[in-house]
């Protein structure tokens, strides 16, 4: 269900009324892009694709129905009366004191896999569903959410007068306007008992104050990440596991705060997703306690490529950095320990164990050098050829030349 269909303001926005060509109000406008992806109040957060929805299933359809409420939180209801309902329809649902009005996202067999993999319990005392809503119900319902963004001011105004340390992220209305629940988020225990009795004179309704922890809240506020694309916390991402520290040292990546962590103030819950496949990878990579040993000079691990298992050494008076295959790091490493230290990365026989060159090497050497000069004395012992202007002398009879 997309912003572009939905004409009841679900996703807690509104444009205002448009005139029509003849001047008559049309229906009120959403808020949001106009294309499906609601950025502005999530519509469109924590949707399920039903790919069961076009198949028959044999014996009786599974009577319990998930039902979709501001923010993306969901709940299950029975559908106890068998209404006909379709993914999108808003139905008037049983709530601890009156009703509230929310959307089917998700009914069938899927929500039988969807109730066992959270662990709910369908029993007698499951909430139901009463009915399809009509004009009326949804008109309180678009008043109920006009009223969660004052309410939202003024609340924060009464904290900060009460001097409280707690952050307020969201309220939300019951569509019958008997309860407003309130979603904060703090560090440590609140005494908010003063609070409520203000917010309850204020609002004149039943006050519920939930606590939720900062990723739920980036959650519900949603967002777009460092990677370009909507928070995985409220479009997709159900369940929060703890992230530590280490996770980013396998993946090799600065330890920098600001970098790893997200909108919500904690480490991004993607620091997860590939870290099994680097623990994989690292199996193989070994572990460099101490510098490496060669006549150069102690050589230090810079960097590793994990996924090309090569390890980068540089020497502390130079800036150039060494690739070196694994193998050719535990060959060296394995000298270390023996006491040899090689030539270098690519020699590992040290200077003192070379071979002696043989008679045979000596010999071929010197015959190089032999073939070598004598090519250049044979261009120096060349005659000059005799030219036309040269003086010829001729012997006399009495000796002398002439």
């Amino acid at each position: 269900m997309g912003c572009k269909s939905c004409t009841t303001g679900g996703c807690g926005t509104q444009r205002g009324a448009s005139d029509g060509p003849g001047g008559e109000p049309q229906k009120t406008a959403t808020g949001g892009c106009g294309s499906g992806g609601c950025g502005t109040g999530g519509c469109n957060k924590l949707n399920s694709f039903d790919w069961l929805s076009d198949i028959a299933m044999p014996g009786l359809k599974y009577d319990v129905v998930e039902v979709k409420f501001k923010g993306g939180r969901k709940e299950y209801y029975r559908n106890v009366h068998q209404l006909d309902l379709t993914t999108g329809d808003y139905v008037v649902v049983e709530m601890q004191s009156g009703f509230h009005i929310g959307a089917v996202s998700l009914q069938g067999e899927l929500v039988r896999l969807q109730v066992k993999k959270k662990g709910v319990k369908i029993n007698d005392d499951t909430k139901v569903i009463h009915r399809l809503t009509t004009p009326k119900d949804m008109e309180r319902h678009e008043q109920a959410i006009l009223r969660d963004l004052p309410a939202l001011y003024r609340s924060r105004e009464i904290i900060r007068e009460l001097k409280l340390n707690m952050k307020l992220s969201d309220v939300e209305f019951q569509s019958d306007n008997t309860k407003a629940t309130f979603y904060y988020s703090s560090e440590e225990r609140v005494d908010f008992r003063e609070l409520i009795k203000m917010l309850a004179s204020e609002f004149k309704a039943r006050i519920e104050m939930r606590q939720i922890s900062l990723r739920q809240e980036a959650g519900r506020l949603g967002g777009i990440g460092s990677c370009g694309r909507e928070l995985c916390c409220s479009t997709w991402l159900t369940d929060f596991k703890n992230i530590a520290t280490s996770a980013a040292r396998y993946q090799n990546l600065s330890l920098n705060p600001a970098k790893l962590s997200g909108q919500c103030g904690r480490l991004k819950c993607c620091l997860n997703y590939e870290l099994d496949t680097y623990i994989d990878a690292l199996r193989d990579i070994p572990t460099i306690d101490k510098p490496l040993e060669t006549q150069k000079g102690r050589a230090y691990l810079q960097k590793t490529d994990i996924f090309r298992k090569l390890m980068w050494f540089g020497y502390g008076t130079e800036s150039t950095w060494y690739p070196l295959a694994i193998e050719r790091v535990l060959e060296i490493a394995e000298l270390n320990k023996r006491g040899i230290i090689p030539e270098s990365f690519d020699v590992l026989t040290p200077i003192g164990e070379k071979e002696p060159a043989t008679a045979a090497a000596l010999n071929s050497d010197l015959q190089k050098l032999d073939a070598k000069y004598a090519t250049r004395t044979s261009k120096k012992k060349k005659k000059k050829p005799k030219g036309a202007g040269d003086k010829v002398t001729k012997p006399l009879s009495n000796g002398k030349a002439q």
